[in-house]
């Protein structure tokens, strides 16, 4: 199921369905507008950038139960808490060296995104399975299953030649939110499996994204 909201233009409604009218994203060139034109062409800097280090792998092992502590029960916690230290000391150290080595061998390519702990234990377990290693107990962890289980699976493909893109959940009971953000619009598609409800979800991202434009105009807040 896919549903689509585009906001263009001033008057209010229902967003649901291509072209439905509603509130704009920028007004005239007051300075009060919501988006300003930046004079740099979006990708100007991409050869300068510098290629992401891989981090520690006890930065990233603390990271990761950082991320998980919230989530889990203090037993629950400590049987994860087991199995990272295990991890750290034992299997994944060997792979995280190989992981240093085969980076160092691909000046051409960068393998993480920011400093997000998931897209090197990611590549560890990769790299596990690529070497028919067994899969480490931590990746069996169900705290690791559970972190890794993402509802809501977003990105964004803007330029002038898209009116308006897509992309699918990641999870059987997830959505994929597909946005754009243009200099006089935004928008976005919502998609899901036959169990979740996409319509629904995108009133609700309607909204939210109301509730915003009221507060930037300094009018309350509908409940």
């Amino acid at each position: 199921m896919v549903a689509r909201l585009l906001l263009r233009a001033w008057s209010r409604g229902s967003a649901v369905g291509p072209g439905a009218p509603c509130r704009p994203l920028s007004v005239s060139s007051e300075l009060g507008q919501y988006l300003h034109r930046s004079v740099v062409p979006t990708m100007h800097f991409q050869d300068s950038l510098p290629r992401l280090p891989i981090p520690k792998l006890e930065d990233t092992i603390r990271r990761y139960l950082s991320a998980q502590k919230p989530l889990l029960d203090d037993g629950q916690f400590r049987k994860t808490e087991q199995f990272c230290k295990s991890f750290e000391n034992g299997i994944g150290k060997e792979l995280h060296e190989q992981l240093v080595a085969q980076d160092k061998q691909n000046k051409h390519t960068s393998y993480i995104s920011g400093q997000g702990f998931d897209r090197h234990l990611f590549a560890l377990r990769y790299l596990a399975a690529a070497k028919g290693i067994a899969l480490p107990e931590l990746y069996l962890d169900p705290a690791y299953g559970q972190i890794n289980h993402n509802i809501l699976s977003t990105s964004t493909l803007v330029s002038p030649a898209v009116n308006i893109g897509g992309f699918a959940p990641v999870v059987p009971d997830g959505f994929g939110i597909g946005y754009a953000v243009h200099d006089n619009w935004i928008g976005c598609n919502i998609s899901s499996y036959p169990g979740r409800n996409a319509r629904e979800f995108l009133q609700c991202v309607e909204k939210a994204l109301e509730d915003m434009f009221d507060a930037i105009e300094g009018k309350p807040i509908k409940i």
